[in-house]
């Protein structure tokens, strides 16, 4: 059986990828604090134009909407992209959201105050040369002084601890508990489900050298201790483009 592609990945998991939080709602609100946070430290309280560029049933692009940003939602999911749209709707705020590959954006140049793409999503690209395609599209659609935010696993740690897996996530459903990673309960019996991916693991020096290539400055790591975000944040903003 070939492996499916990332999106074939996503679009099956749309579904169920709120299973991997014990309270949805409540994971949002937090999400939205700390990256709001951020934005804030950076450009001022706003409201701000975001793109969430990976913004999968809209963990985060629902939370900060939610909190009165003028937010748009793209991913190389469809499914995921449409559950966002509704998920936002269904909690009384507006999320437009596109299937869109963030290797090609499909919006105007300077559009937003700040491009986000979190969720260890960048490092589904495999090849340098994808990474640079991708930042580089960022980079064009954010404004001069524009804020982007990048969130991934900690791999450095990851390569050295060598973990074999995440810790079990239980959420409440219609159903009965589900256990994520994978492990549904149906019933009397347990229904196994598994998806495969792939990610690069990029160490924060390696994603570094790749965000200021493509033309970002004031790049800096928020650790998860200092910024109270459940990954590393990268953070950097657009040069001002030359006159």
């Amino acid at each position: 059986m070939s492996k499916p592609s990332v999106r074939d990945f996503y679009d099956d998991l749309a579904h169920d990828y709120h299973l991997m939080f014990r309270d949805w709602d409540a994971s949002m609100a937090y999400q939205a604090e700390v990256l709001g946070g951020l934005v804030r430290q950076s450009l001022g309280v706003g409201p701000h134009t975001v793109l969430d560029c990976s913004c999968g049933i809209g963990t985060q692009a629902i939370g900060l909407a939610l909190s009165g940003h003028q937010v748009v939602g793209s991913d190389l999911s469809p499914v995921a992209a449409a559950r966002a749209a509704t998920e936002a709707a269904a909690r009384g705020s507006r999320l437009p959201a596109a299937a869109a590959d963030m290797r090609r954006l499909p919006f105007r140049e300077t559009s937003f105050d700040v491009v986000l793409c979190a969720d260890n999503s960048l490092t589904h690209l495999l090849s340098g040369q994808d990474l640079r395609t991708a930042l580089l599209g960022m980079r064009r659609v954010l404004r001069d002084d524009g804020l982007l935010m990048i969130t991934v696993r900690s791999y450095d740690e990851m390569r050295q601890t060598r973990p074999t897996s995440t810790s079990p996530q239980v959420s409440q459903t219609r159903d009965g508990q589900a256990i994520t990673f994978q492990l549904f309960p149906a019933k009397d019996t347990w229904q196994v489900q598994v998806r495969q991916t792939t990610h690069w693991a990029l160490t924060p020096p390696q994603l570094t050298e790749f965000v200021a290539e493509a033309g970002f400055t004031n790049i800096a790591w928020h650790s998860p201790a200092s910024s109270g975000y459940y990954q590393p944040v990268l953070t950097a903003q657009r040069a001002p483009s030359a006159q």
